[in-house]
């Protein structure tokens, strides 16, 4: 079992001005939690207005000295992998070695559509994300990289400056495919529903439920163990606090608008935590057990509340 750690993921109006963001960083680093993440939209919906990642994180290493940094996730298409593998190699000296790249392929059609870029079939996103994440791990390994594929092609080329070392990896994914690139090329796994055809998330109550969680966490192992690598399970979590755990998530279900007869559900759901701190640490160290999911994401919103669930168990 890998250690617990714990993430920020910054959303809020704080988050989208610089000293507000350093402000979040800083009582995050106070409080215990690993790493402070930025979500990478240019578009206002649906997470808020938000800096640019990599040069936001870069105040954010400059302002803190134990705070890991990191992307959750970065649209693969957005940005050439020899550009990104140039930004985060410089991330990560100015950091310290504190960086950690996340990376998906692209989900949100209206954003491509505002931006005026093609928004292709999901497997030609996935397809150059694959190639992309092969590219990244040698350059960011310090490796002199050729490689011909459909969508990229190098020629004797390394990055500088040359990371301390490889940055870690994460690939956000909830499709076999992605969760098996995952299993492949990753460091860390997070977990995600999938991703829809129409440029949207699914919002299914099936995507949330303990065999779906399971299997997908089944596939990132299975794909691991066959390249002969471990990979960290992580999760974005919405935590609800209240001193009945039934009756919070009946409070949840409704919120959610899957009813008051999914509270049950939700009680079971792996990415849904409910009840006082100690109960979700509880819950959190069975579910570790069960699916092997040891590093949870929070959004910024909840960091203060979750504060007690970190100090309980970071580290254990």
């Amino acid at each position: 079992m890998k250690p617990f750690r714990f993430g920020v993921v910054a959303e809020s109006g704080e988050a989208a001005e610089t000293q507000g963001l350093i402000a979040l960083a800083g009582r995050a680093e106070e409080l215990g939690y690993a790493t402070l993440t930025l979500r990478d939209h240019y578009v206002t919906e649906p997470f808020g207005d938000q800096l640019a990642p990599m040069i936001a994180l870069t105040a954010v290493a400059c302002a803190t000295r134990t705070l890991r940094l990191g992307t959750l996730v970065l649209a693969n298409d957005y940005r050439h992998p020899v550009m990104l593998a140039k930004e985060a190699a410089t991330l990560d000296q100015v950091s310290g070695g504190r960086f950690e790249l996340g990376l998906g392929a692209g989900w949100l059609r209206d954003e491509y559509e505002q931006a005026g870029m093609a928004f292709d079939a999901a497997g030609m996103r996935v397809d150059r994300l694959e190639e992309a994440l092969a590219i990244l791990r040698g350059m960011l390994g310090g490796e002199k990289i050729t490689f011909s594929g459909e969508h990229y092609r190098l020629r004797d080329l390394e990055v500088f400056p040359r990371p301390r070392r490889r940055p870690p990896l994460l690939v956000g994914a909830g499709s076999r495919r992605m969760l098996g690139i995952a299993g492949r090329y990753a460091d860390v796994a997070g977990i995600l529903p999938r991703a829809l055809p129409n440029g949207t998330i699914s919002d299914e109550i099936s995507e949330r439920m303990p065999d779906t969680i399971a299997r997908k966490a089944r596939w990132v192992r299975e794909a691991a163990a066959a390249e002969g690598r471990d990979v960290e399970l992580s999760m974005i979590v919405s935590p609800a606090f209240g001193d009945d755990p039934r009756r919070t998530a009946a409070k949840v279900a409704v919120l959610r608008g899957w009813g008051t007869a999914s509270a049950e559900l939700v009680l079971d759901m792996p990415s849904q935590f409910v009840g006082p701190p100690e109960h979700i640490a509880e819950q959190m160290l069975e579910r570790r057990e069960r699916y092997g999911f040891s590093y949870y994401v929070v959004a910024d919103s909840d960091m203060d509340a979750f504060a007690p669930v970190v100090e309980l168990l970071a580290g254990r």
